[in-house]
């Protein structure tokens, strides 16, 4: 018997990669997993996997930047389990690489569509749900070690990711009063497909130009350092893990630490600078704004 025992998470991008991992992790927990996916077909061999593995489980497609879609996933969810314990907002696609200039808005909006507008969408549909049944619960955010410090070549990946990271800790201050925990996963390369988002592309982000990589040929180097990341499958028991010990961060890839504190060193220099500037003394030591 643990935290999670009969309990329902409702997991998006769950047909494979990260998002099943974790369904398969907090199956073992004894929840109850809603599994979704735009990809009907791999999501219907997905829950017959997490079935086959006694886990309770209602597969249900979902395009994620369609709120409308999650609110036809969260009334599946009351009707087959009756309560919502978890959401883990896990969908996302790469949203094109290359140079600055070669960027291009259909893969900007893409991006933003589902790595950003889908965790937003998820946790406004989900959470009255949550909170209804007055007994605590989880949110938990897909980002990466990405939102801790951009890539070059990756511009609309890095900012939505970036996004989730700040959405997650502006959540965590203000559902704490409600014993919502908020949880932000940030992993580096780990062996999924996202390196193949291309595949789940609808007509309406394509664009009439490729995407192209200029002379870095960063989309090549990416997709091997992708199949060359840590097992997927750590990547849910670790999530388990965090949730367990209460973490706001997951962390995966303990090796990227000096990264991201070269960033908050580099940060903190700033703050240095500006408090020696002269047209800043007259608030360097004004008493702090905040909600």
């Amino acid at each position: 018997m643990t935290k999670f025992t009969g309990k329902t998470a409702v997991i998006s991008g769950g047909a494979e990669g990260i998002g099943l991992s974790i369904a398969k992790a907090l199956g073992e927990q004894k929840m109850n997993i809603v599994l979704t996916d735009i990809d009907a077909t791999n999501l219907q061999k997905a829950a017959a996997e997490l079935e086959t593995s006694g886990v309770p489980v209602l597969a249900a497609v979902l395009d994620v930047a369609d709120e409308a879609q999650w609110q036809s996933v969260s009334e599946q969810a009351i009707e087959r389990f009756g309560k919502i314990h978890m959401v883990v907002n896990n969908a996302g696609v790469g949203g094109g690489s290359g140079p600055i200039e070669s960027q291009e808005k259909q893969a900007w909006q893409w991006a933003i569509d589902v790595n950003l507008m889908g965790v937003v969408y998820g946790a406004k549909v989900m959470l009255p749900l949550i909170k209804e049944h007055n007994e605590g619960g989880w949110i938990v955010n897909v980002a990466s070690m990405a939102g801790m410090g951009g890539l070059p070549y990756g511009g609309a990946y890095n900012a939505t990711k970036a996004a989730v990271v700040a959405l997650s800790e502006s959540w965590a201050e203000e559902l704490k009063s409600k014993g919502i925990r908020v949880s932000v996963l940030c992993p580096a390369f780990v062996q999924t497909r996202i390196y193949d988002s291309e595949r789940n592309r609808p007509a309406q982000y394509k664009s009439e130009t490729a995407t192209q990589d200029g002379d870095n040929n960063f989309s090549k180097i990416s997709e091997q350092m992708v199949k060359n990341g840590i097992d997927v499958s750590i990547v849910g028991k670790r999530v388990v893990e965090a949730l367990i010990d209460g973490e706001m961060y997951i962390f995966t890839h303990p090796n990227y630490r000096p990264v991201v504190q070269g960033r908050y060193d580099a940060i903190d220099k700033a703050f240095i600078k500006s408090e020696k500037s002269p047209l800043l003394q007259h608030i360097k030591n004004q008493k702090l704004d905040m909600l």
